[in-house]
This record gives C-alpha cells, structure tokens and sequence, in this order.
C-alpha cells in the first residue's frame, strides 16, 4: 500500500512542531530532518497520485473508444475507415 501525500504532510507538519517546541538542539535536528525526508516523500506521494489520475482517465477515454468503435450505423457493410 502506497503512503498518500495527506498522511506525509501530516507526518511533515508533526514533525516541524515538535522541532519548533523542542528545547534540546539534536532533537530540533532530527526533528527538522524528519521533516524535510516527509516533505520529499510528500513530493513523491503526489506525482503517484497525479499519475493514478491520468493513467484512469486514459483508461476511461479508451474504453470510450471501443464503444465508439462497437457501434455501427451499417453493421452489414462494416466501418467507413476500412475499405
């Protein structure tokens, strides 16, 4: 299962808080670079989810097609872009 760009920016906010109220300087460091390995994998998350999109709306316009294609007003004399 794939982490989604919510859960990393949630992850990424939590730990830039716990950063920004910490007293001990090496907790700040981890913390700050929790942080920016959740905004990477944020970055990450999104182009999946973006391509998740567009790879389902290709799938949809294709199945659209061979309707198009299925769907004959001449079914006996077949196509007009065969000859």
């Amino acid at each position: 299962m794939q982490i989604s760009s919510v859960f990393c920016r949630a992850q990424q906010a939590n730990h830039m808080q716990r950063a920004a109220e910490s007293r001990l300087s090496n907790v700040r460091a981890i913390a700050t670079s929790a942080a920016a390995a959740w905004g990477i994998e944020a970055l990450a998350a999104e182009r999946r989810e973006k391509r998740t999109i567009r790879r389902q709306a290709d799938a949809a316009a294709l199945v659209s097609l061979a309707e198009d294609r299925a769907f004959s007003e001449n079914p006996d004399r077949g196509f007009p872009d065969r000859l």
